[in-house]
């Protein structure tokens, strides 16, 4: 089961030229969940994978910076005929906003169905949840982690056959935990199958001060997107606006035991660069994607994650990975 994430939008509250507003894609097998939505989202969209027809988006908070594409993307989907639903997930208070919203947004060809989350609601999807959970910031603000359950062991074939069962369904059934019989009698799940292995963890933290929370929902996770919206010469400025300064996040990082750091939410004074080798020299495994960069989560057993540029094979040397 591939999985990714995709940076379509990489700024804090103002774009540049080489950055978009919030906008992050989890990509799970088939499902696709588009993490904020900032103005200009259906564009790096279309500049990347293309318009695809999202059924569920997750709003963090309510700063115009991270919902403000909303309208437009979909008001796209009704010009272009859909009609399957959309489903829009956020903190309380959502629905308010899409009432505000709505003389903007007008008439839709397909329904659109607004949830307002609470703090550690979870929702369940087919082998992985996606959770919310408050963080801390100038207003109500959710982050947000997807993980996936366990998965059985390795399957032993070779003393399932010692076992006496014949390959074919009831290692089907073995796999899935149930016991069979074979020609040795009774063959129970744990005599073919090694320790449960762990599933993914991909946890984003949207807007916050540096926050107890998003520490315990990200330990061990693979991959924590968090903001880093300054340097450590403006951790004044990140306190009094409840943002968090590169150094911090790596803090977070470091004391979660993450496997992978990705920082996002870059003030226009920064290149990037700079944020990165702060946060380097607390927790070296962290980047700093450009928009359309994305990482590559391999199962644990098959390696960590993989920064991927935009338009470029996967590198794993975090050396060669750059901001």
């Amino acid at each position: 089961m591939d999985l990714d994430v995709v940076f379509l939008g990489t700024a804090g509250s103002a774009p540049s030229a080489r950055r978009g507003l919030p906008a992050t894609l989890v990509r799970r097998g088939g499902d696709k969940l588009l993490f904020d939505c900032g103005e200009g989202t259906q564009r790096q969209l279309l500049k990347s994978i293309g318009l695809i027809d999202l059924e569920e988006v997750f709003i963090t908070h309510f700063h115009v910076d991270h919902f403000l594409g909303l309208p437009g993307m979909i008001k796209s989907f009704s010009l272009r005929g859909r009609d399957q639903p959309l489903t829009v997930y956020g903190p309380p208070g959502l629905k308010q906003l899409f009432a505000v919203l709505k003389p903007v947004i007008g008439k839709n060809t397909y329904p659109i169905h607004l949830v307002e989350m609470e703090p550690n609601e979870e929702l369940a999807r087919d082998g992985y949840a996606i959770a919310a959970f408050e963080v801390r910031h100038r207003s109500p603000g959710f982050g947000y982690a997807l993980i996936e359950h366990e998965r059985p062991g390795r399957f032993d074939d070779a003393r399932a056959r010692e076992l006496g069962v014949t390959p074919g369904p009831d290692f089907g059934v073995l796999q899935r935990g149930e016991p069979v019989t074979g020609s040795k009698g009774e063959v129970r799940p744990e005599q073919v199958l090694g320790e449960a292995r762990r599933g993914r963890k991909v946890v984003i933290s949207g807007d916050t001060a540096p926050c107890d929370m998003v520490r315990a929902v990200a330990h061990h996770a693979d991959l924590l997107v968090h903001e880093a919206t300054f340097a450590a010469e403006e951790r004044d400025r990140a306190y009094e606006t409840g943002h968090t300064t590169a150094r911090q996040a790596a803090e977070v990082a470091e004391e979660s035991e993450v496997e992978m750091l990705a920082l996002n939410h870059v003030s226009l004074r920064y290149g990037g660069g700079e944020l990165r080798d702060e946060a380097r020299a607390v927790f070296p495994n962290a980047i700093v994607p450009r928009d359309f960069d994305r990482v590559e989560i391999p199962f644990p057993e098959r390696g960590g994650p993989v920064h991927v540029r935009a338009g470029s094979e996967p590198t794993e040397a975090l050396a060669q990975s750059g901001a």
